[in-house]
């Protein structure tokens, strides 16, 4: 791509695809990531965002021939929705001009988006229903996809040593340790953590559920996973704090049964045709129009 852009980038039936709504769809791009476009990747970048345009483009001219058109109340919906994602109207209008955008471009864009959205559920209304069959056979096909690795449920106590100084984490561990004895001492544990944890799991009584290796820090994973089902640990330190571990729970590696993932996997199969038919869908319409491009 040339580091000057023309006016217009390319044309589709005769429709100019411009640089200005080519920069919009750039500038957005870039305020989602949060950083400019890579250098390295200007070129791939900016050549799939102009394919991108020109399909929108192609989309937007086949609604208008099959007459697809969304009511004002829909509009609405979807602009109040819009809305809601921001604390108060100023930061709506600030976020809009950030994106070079106005309120009336905005339902504008409202409108094409739905009406194309509407054209493409039309064109995959018809997908067939995946069979019990052909479930079972992606499941048999995939198994790498349905393995539930080790896992292990366990509660904890923590006590935070925060920004404390030598002096405070000292008088810290020594009210670990002490909470420590009592639950090797056979207090409740669940009780314990009410009282002494300050963690957002203290109300559930310290439980973190099921998680599998690799998932908490390191020296707390460690320990867990060292534990059998009813142990608990001695002191372990994070950057968390003092932890005191108890496993409640221990769940072996395994397959996920098929009934189990059964209703997932039809609903995957049958995303990944109305995915396919869309894309034949787009194919379809870009052999048979008059596609420049000028850059």
């Amino acid at each position: 791509m040339p580091a000057q852009l023309p006016a217009v980038l390319a044309r589709v039936n005769g429709e100019e695809v411009t640089k200005a709504d080519f920069d919009r769809l750039i500038k957005n791009m870039e305020l989602g990531a949060g950083q400019p476009i890579p250098a390295q990747r200007r070129d791939e970048i900016l050549r799939r965002s102009l394919d991108q345009l020109i399909t929108y483009t192609l989309l937007t001219q086949e609604t208008k021939a099959r007459k697809i058109g969304v009511t004002d109340a829909e509009i609405n919906s979807r602009v109040a929705e819009m809305r809601k994602q921001f604390p108060d109207e100023a930061a709506f209008r600030k976020a809009l001009g950030e994106r070079g955008m106005t309120v009336e471009r905005l339902r504008e864009d409202a409108r094409i988006d739905m009406e194309i959205s509407k054209m493409m559920d039309a064109e995959v209304a018809n997908i067939p229903a995946v069979t019990d069959d052909q479930a079972r056979d992606f499941y048999q096909k995939n198994p790498h996809k349905f393995q539930q690795p080790e896992a292990v449920r366990a509660s904890h106590i923590l006590i935070p040593t925060g920004q404390a100084d030598d002096a405070g984490k000292k008088k810290l561990r020594a009210q670990a340790d002490a909470v420590l004895n009592q639950a090797k001492g056979g207090a409740d544990f669940a009780q314990l953590a009410r009282e002494h944890s300050k963690d957002g799991s203290a109300s559930q009584g310290g439980d973190l559920n099921y998680f599998t290796r690799g998932q908490m820090v390191p020296a707390f994973d460690k320990a867990a996973f060292e534990l059998k089902p009813g142990d608990i640990s001695g002191i372990v330190e994070t950057q968390f704090g003092y932890h005191i571990i108890k496993v409640t729970d221990r769940r072996a590696a395994s397959t996920v049964p098929f009934e189990q993932v059964s209703e997932r996997i039809r609903q995957y199969l049958v995303e990944e045709q109305k995915q396919e038919r869309s894309e034949e869908f787009v194919d379809a319409l870009k052999k048979k129009a008059r596609i420049e491009v000028l850059v």
